[in-house]
């Protein structure tokens, strides 16, 4: 799954979230799920950001801040 789909798959958790038909316990299920997804779009977010490198001046490569 690329991030956008997780990203649209979190959005998604929401709405179902903000669901008065959702039950205490599907609620529950389904937070749980959303707090996975999460958790594997901010190591993929930290480990993108680790590779980002810019050219600088002197035309070398250099960590992006």
């Amino acid at each position: 799954m690329t991030l956008e789909e997780k990203f649209a798959k979190l959005e998604e958790t929401v709405t179902r979230l903000e669901s008065e038909e959702v039950s205490l316990e599907e609620s529950f299920r389904i937070y749980k799920e959303g707090m996975a997804l999460l958790k594997k779009c901010n190591a993929e977010i930290d480990k993108v950001e680790k590779q980002v490198m810019q050219l600088n001046d002197e035309g070398e490569l250099e960590e992006f801040a």
